[in-house]
């Protein structure tokens, strides 16, 4: 590395999956950021999928961006060219530094690797998820953790759980907070809100909003039970609407069997990014009784959108939530009382939305970049 001029960092987004769930908002806000920051900061290289070139490019004129081969669109593919192609490509690149953002990381490298470990949750809630991906993911965070030069983490509880579970080095790990992009997620207008219960089939009906992937860790048939529990006696039950990914959660149908027939559960899944700040902005309460978060994004999405939040006060969350969110438990029971409490008590939500609100402003893709260019530095020397 010359002085003066930043190491030339190669990041692979072949991870990126189309619907830009998680990992796709964490990959897009983190090298959004990047574009805007000074030439100076970071000489940058993205390989990415085919599909996303385009979308890169525009976003970050000032970096080369290469088209990853139309294989790696398959996962088993991907992780394979992961461990070959990917070391080739950053020898070819003159990287100083390779990032991946998604777990893994290839066992041989000529340079130092960087990679993002988004949480500790395969160890913690091992029962929320199927042997094969439980088995795959705690084999792959341990060999990151042993093979990568630097590991960043998106909150202190992730940080502190590695080093707890899996005696982790402390001076190894970085945190960087995921950011929120507040022109995506914004409070919205009357017109907004007003489109989206269209779309939805809404009318008049409110409704209390869930966004996320349908997995066990999400606690959705707790949910849907607590929600039943409610609003059952209500006069003008108030809607669930759960949106978001498929996921593979079985009990969520079990629970949706269980719905009285004159409540409404909806299940739009996927909502246009368009519609998200009308959906989270436009609800009564946005539910999220997770077992346990590395971050806790699609909490700090809906307080962005001026939506007060119920959640759990497990690992992460109360990092991102703070006191400017509602807590409760992952039991049907307590879900239940908590949000009773909210629905009857219109002021406290209003206090909690406009809370989340400011709190979520103090979390920028910006401060999270700084913490990666920080980090990418340190592995580089």
């Amino acid at each position: 590395m010359t002085a003066g001029h930043p190491p030339r960092v190669l990041v692979d987004a072949t991870s990126v999956p189309a619907d830009r769930g998680g990992v796709g908002r964490y990959v897009d806000g983190l090298l959004g950021a990047l574009g805007n920051m000074s030439g100076s900061a970071v000489d940058l290289a993205v390989v990415a999928l085919r599909t996303d070139t385009e979308r890169y490019a525009r976003m970050l004129p000032g970096a080369e961006i290469i088209a990853a081969p139309a294989a790696v669109a398959h996962r088993p593919a991907r992780l394979a060219w992961e461990q070959t192609g990917l070391p080739m490509l950053a020898q070819q690149v003159g990287a100083r530094v390779l990032h991946a953002p998604f777990y893994t990381c290839p066992l041989r490298a000529a340079c130092p690797v960087t990679v993002t470990v988004h949480d500790a949750t395969f160890f913690t809630e091992p029962e929320h998820y199927d042997k094969s991906k439980r088995t795959f993911f705690r084999s792959a965070i341990k060999t990151s953790l042993r093979r990568a030069n630097r590991v960043i983490v998106p909150s202190k509880a992730t940080r502190d759980e590695l080093i707890r579970l899996l005696d982790a080095d402390p001076t190894t790990i970085d945190v960087a907070y995921h950011g929120v992009d507040h022109t995506a997620f914004h409070a919205p207008t009357d017109d907004e809100k007003a489109r989206v219960r269209a779309r939805l089939g809404l009318g008049g009906t409110q409704y209390i909003a869930f966004l996320g992937a349908k997995e066990p860790r999400k606690n959705v048939p707790n949910l849907i039970r607590g929600w039943v529990r409610a609003v059952v006696d209500r006069d003008d039950p108030p809607a669930l609407v759960i949106a978001g990914g498929q996921g593979h959660d079985d009990d969520i149908d079990r629970a949706v069997a269980e719905v009285p027939p004159h409540l409404r559960l909806l299940r739009p899944g996927y909502l246009r990014y368009a519609d998200l700040p009308g959906f989270l902005g436009g609800a009564l309460v946005a539910a999220y009784p997770s077992y346990g978060e590395g971050f806790g994004l699609p909490i700090l999405e809906a307080m962005a959108c001026a939506a007060p939040v119920l959640t759990t006060p497990r690992l992460s969350l109360p990092e991102v939530g703070g006191d400017a969110v509602a807590y409760t438990s992952e039991a049907p029971g307590q879900i239940a009382t908590d949000l009773t409490a909210l629905l009857d008590d219109e002021p406290r939500r209003r206090s909690l939305a406009k809370a989340g609100f400011d709190r979520a402003k103090e979390f920028t893709w910006e401060s999270s970049a700084e913490v990666h260019v920080a980090a990418w530095a340190r592995a580089a020397s």
